[in-house]
């Protein structure tokens, strides 16, 4: 601990302690002339019934003012002088700082001190039963603290501090408990988080510590230093919606450190999933009061969802309050409008610095962190677990952090609930792999490039259409099967270091209306916290062609193909249609198409250099193999080719030797059977005997 924070503790304990002297001083004197009246004061049963004493003197009070202290009036100047010299010295003093904060006058600041007695001196419980007439309850009832503050007990003004819009109550400084009896009789007891405070603890309740999150980095982000001097001019309400790839909480972060203020970020998932929500966001805003810090809550469309009455409260709550969701704010949610303001995502310039700074000189001098990781959308916090997940893989190779290592951090932050609806393939393959005709693969390597460089269009050269289109991506391959166009799309997610997400129709299409529509706004929800390559294998299925209406049938499934073309419209991501059956897709998703791609059956050229390409380099072969000859004599697509290889590499397994050509023939044959087709002579030529 600091100097400085030693005299600021020391002032405040020496104040509070101060205060709680005076209260000391009128409780002994309400002490005093309770024995006064006392028929009988060393009575080992009394509180438990009343004597006849006892009744006289009840019936004999009168409601009147309590009479001025002198003594403790004297002893309170005192204390309150020795606390402005503290102030005037700039140390600050945690009751007084409070008062303020809490917008509490002289009696609350009274009624506090009085029912906070007992939980800073154990001699205060023995007292406060003497004054209860009751030795089990040992806190200050409503009536005895009004007393002791020199408040007649019918008082509306006294009353009225302890209601629950008061400041003691609505901030959480005070609970009024017992609440079955009458109000006079009711005990008043302060949290324990109060009490640790102005005592000069510093750590959270433990209570709302279950929802706290670690605010992310405040370096660099676009638009920060502007809401933080909205802050300071007594801003208190913002809504920040997130866009893909921007961080709602990294720009309220910033906002809150250029305003000065500490920072207090929850997680609206975990807080919906508490006991009692309300209980624990009364606990977070009183946190968020006592330390003076400002308050970040996401996301909040958990709370429109599951607990609107929370949203109500954090909304009205008198804090700095930042709250980060994905969708419009709606007026409803709350009757003050928010300061609405768009979470967009990191630039080019911003995603270096935040690189950088993340890996703290452990980068490649070589490399240039956002250029290689362009096409994933992460915002400042996404970039920090990023980083600290590369330096890992970085750590057990033994070197600096490379592309690779970015590249695998950046993978490690996709959320997984894209996979509860698509199957995700790690990339195993790369260009040479592929064997395709050239002017396929300079469409495919277009694509890649616009995934690569759409920041630098998109946005520093300003080419991005309107009407509410969004930054993504969209490609169709369209070919025979087994041409090659899953395997292409695994190799752009493989050149760009994302993972590929293969949709499962059966996850997709439903037989009931609006059921079908609902599974893909999933997929596309998912797929936006998501960096990586989304393809729709067998797209015809769900995208195809608007028809005539004759029934209610048509209409509905035009009413499907309509909201398909909408929503790729507003994609993010990067999107990939793969079909056998180009003729079948709407027309106006070719319009929408950024990239397509046909995958024709390949040539003799490429079937050699596909037989050669699929039995490898680690099978051994025969003499005897030809792969001219099949390549001549068998019209296959990559993919027949590739299972034929596997046969026949099975077949040589089983014989004990190497690959031979009549191990091919056979695979060859048992395919066609497979595709219904007949082994004809022509085709065989010399080989046929080994079919046969």
């Amino acid at each position: 601990m600091s100097a400085d924070s030693s005299l600021a503790q020391d002032s405040s304990l020496a104040h509070l302690l101060g205060r709680l002297a005076v209260v000391e001083e009128r409780v002994r004197r309400a002490v005093a002339a309770r024995r006064e009246v006392d028929p009988q004061p060393d009575d080992p049963f009394r509180g438990l019934y009343l004597s006849e004493e006892a009744v006289q003197r009840v019936l004999a009070g009168r409601l009147v003012p309590a009479e001025p202290d002198p003594v403790a009036d004297a002893h309170l100047a005192a204390v309150e002088a020795a606390a402005d010299a503290a102030e005037h010295d700039g140390t600050p003093v945690r009751l007084r700082a409070l008062a303020r904060s809490m917008g509490l006058d002289a009696l609350d600041v009274e009624l506090l001190l009085v029912a906070l007695a007992p939980d800073l001196d154990s001699r205060f419980e023995q007292l406060y039963g003497y004054l209860n007439d009751d030795v089990t309850r040992r806190r200050a009832s409503v009536g005895m603290a009004l007393r002791l503050c020199g408040m007649p007990e019918a008082a509306a003004e006294g009353r009225a501090r302890l209601t629950g819009q008061a400041p003691l109550l609505a901030g959480g400084l005070l609970a009024v408990e017992d609440t079955d009896r009458p109000l006079l009789s009711r005990a008043l007891r302060v949290p324990d988080r109060v009490a640790a405070h102005l005592l000069g603890d510093d750590r959270p309740d433990p209570v709302p510590a279950t929802v706290l999150v670690s605010p992310p980095g405040c370096g660099g982000v676009a638009g920060a230093e502007a809401l933080g001097g909205a802050l300071v001019r007594g801003i208190r309400l913002v809504y920040l919606r997130e866009r893909a790839g921007g961080s709602g909480q990294a720009l309220a972060a910033a906002a809150l450190a250029a305003a000065g203020q500490p920072v207090l970020a929850a997680d609206a998932g975990r807080l919906v999933g508490e006991p009692s929500p309300v209980g624990v966001a009364r606990a977070l805003v009183r946190e968020a009061r006592l330390t003076g810090a400002g308050l970040i809550v996401e996301p909040i469309d958990t709370l429109v969802a599951e607990a609107p009455a929370v949203l109500r409260l954090l909304a009205t709550a008198s804090v700095p309050m930042l709250l980060v969701g994905a969708a419009s704010w709606d007026p409803r949610w709350a009757d003050e409008p928010p300061l609405q303001l768009d979470a967009v995502p990191a630039t080019a310039a911003e995603r270096d610095t935040a690189w950088r700074a993340a890996l703290d000189g452990r980068l490649d001098p070589r490399l240039d962190p956002a250029a290689a990781t362009a096409q994933f959308l992460l915002g400042p916090q996404h970039i920090e677990r990023a980083a600290r997940a590369a330096a890992l893989h970085a750590d057990l190779d033994g070197t600096a952090v490379g592309a690779g290592h970015l590249r695998q951090g950046a993978r490690e932050q996709n959320a997984a609930g894209l996979e509860r609806l698509a199957r995700r393939i790690e990339p195993a393959v790369g260009w040479d792999d592929l064997v395709l005709p050239e002017p396929t693969l300079r469409a495919l390597r277009e694509l890649t490039a616009r995934a690569r460089h759409r920041d630098q269009v998109l946005d520093q050269w300003r080419m991005r259409p309107g009407g509410g289109r969004g930054r993504g991506i969209a490609g169709l391959f369209a070919g025979d099967s087994g041409t090659g166009k899953t395997m292409s799309a695994e190799v752009i997610a493989a050149d760009l270091g994302l993972d590929l997400y293969t949709v499962n129709l059966a996850t997709v299409v439903d037989k009931y209306v609006g059921e079908t529509e609902k599974n893909l706004e999933r997929i596309f929800t998912e797929a936006a916290g998501v960096n990586g390559v989304l393809l729709f294998d067998e797209a015809d299925a769900i995208f195809g062609k608007r028809s005539e209406v004759r029934d209610a049938h048509d209409r509905y499934a035009n009413i499907e193909s309509a909201y398909l073309l909408q929503r790729m419209e507003s994609f993010d991501g990067l999107a990939i249609l793969a079909t056998n059956l180009r003729a079948n897709l709407d027309d106006a998703f070719t319009r929408r198409l950024d990239v397509v791609v046909d995958f024709p059956m390949p040539d003799v050229e490429l079937r050699r250099a596909l037989w050669d390409c699929c039995l490898g380099v680690s099978l051994p072969r025969s003499d005897d193999v030809d792969l001219d000859f099949c390549a001549a004599a068998f019209e296959l697509s990559g993919g027949n080719i590739r299972s034929v290889a596997v046969s026949a590499a099975y077949l040589a397994a089983e014989a004990g030797r190497p690959v031979a050509m009549t191990d091919l023939v056979t695979a060859v044959a048992t395919e066609y059977r497979k595709l219904g087709r007949l082994c004809l002579d022509r085709e065989f030529g010399p080989y046929r005997a080994m079919v046969t």
